[in-house]
């Protein structure tokens, strides 16, 4: 662990002031909470590396548990703020929503698809481990996720709200969502797309999980107001696709350290991008009106805590990775 205010610390004062700053915001505080509740959270669902299969065990937790912004739980954990529900009700919900972002992330990566050597600014699953190993260790934790919405004794809900949950999940991860906009994805590669079709791959692709971590969330609120889940999936449409667009400014400008993962893919590739299609400024303006959007969406939560789903919006449109 680095040791912030050792003067052998090669981190400039600028960066140590910036780090100083970072603890004594309130609402970075509130985030870093809900980072280090989820990596608790999911260090207790994961299987021990202990346990038999071992080595398949080992490559879950190393897909899981090697980094990441933890966007998605964050998310749930905000709205779940916003709404009055208690955090602990919610972790199995975080968990579960990225576990699946987790093994998507491990399938994206095999050479049947993306083919990249490098996530999180380490070396893939496939690539720490072996191809097959990595395939498998995806469908467990496919299959994990569900068994922790199933599982959860913290989960306050009755069976059908339950049932409502792993509905919303399933379609968010299937077909009609993220495996769909990953298909959507490959079929596209070399192809010309116009502005319309590519929103429609982003929002299934990478939007849909998001949608889910913040309506799954809201699912759990007792006595939830129809209004209030409307706006807030709204919300989490329209930062989903903010999320990618911006990921797609980024695949243009940032450089792999700073991404953690290898820049410039997507125009190595041929993929269809915002950038590739209608330019970087015009992608950077859709982004901030996407974001203007999902803030006004919250303003029908009158007096609800909406800071925190304010502050994760602006982080995700902010971000350098």
């Amino acid at each position: 662990m680095v040791n912030w205010n050792s003067p052998s610390s090669n981190l400039t004062s600028k960066c140590r002031q910036a780090f100083k700053q970072m603890n004594n915001d309130p609402l970075k505080q509130r985030i870093s909470h809900y980072q280090q509740r989820i990596e608790k959270a999911l260090d207790q669902w994961l299987p021990s590396p202990l346990t038999h299969p071992t080595r398949l065990h080992e490559a879950m937790r190393y897909a899981v548990l090697n980094g990441g912004k933890r966007i998605r739980p964050i998310l749930t954990y905000a709205t779940g703020e916003a709404l009055n529900i208690p955090l602990e009700n919610l972790d199995g919900i975080a968990s579960a929503v990225e576990i699946i972002h987790s093994y998507s992330l491990v399938h994206d990566d095999l050479p049947a698809m993306d083919d990249d050597d490098l996530r999180r600014g380490v070396a893939t699953c496939h690539t720490a481990f072996d191809e097959a190993t990595a395939i498998l260790a995806g469908d467990a934790l496919q299959a994990l996720s569900f068994y922790v919405i199933t599982h959860d004794q913290k989960l306050a809900v009755d069976h059908s709200v339950r049932l409502q949950i792993i509905e919303k999940l399933a379609l968010a991860c299937g077909s009609r969502g993220m495996a769909g906009g990953q298909a959507i994805d490959l079929s596209s590669v070399g192809q010309t797309l116009n502005v319309m079709q590519l929103e429609d791959m982003h929002i299934h692709k990478t939007g849909a999980l998001i949608r889910a971590s913040i309506s799954l969330a809201a699912l759990a609120a007792p006595n939830p107001d129809a209004n209030e889940l409307v706006s807030l999936d709204h919300f989490g449409k329209c930062i989903g696709l903010a999320f990618q667009i911006h990921d797609d400014i980024l695949d243009e400008i940032s450089d792999t350290e700073t991404l953690g993962k290898t820049h410039g893919t997507d125009r190595a590739k041929n993929k269809p991008t915002y950038p590739s299609i209608v330019g970087l400024q015009v992608s950077k303006q859709r982004t901030q009106d996407l974001y203007q959007e999902a803030i006004e969406s919250l303003q029908s939560l009158g007096s609800r805590n909406t800071e925190y789903l304010h502050y994760i919006a602006e982080l995700i449109v902010k971000r350098n990775h």
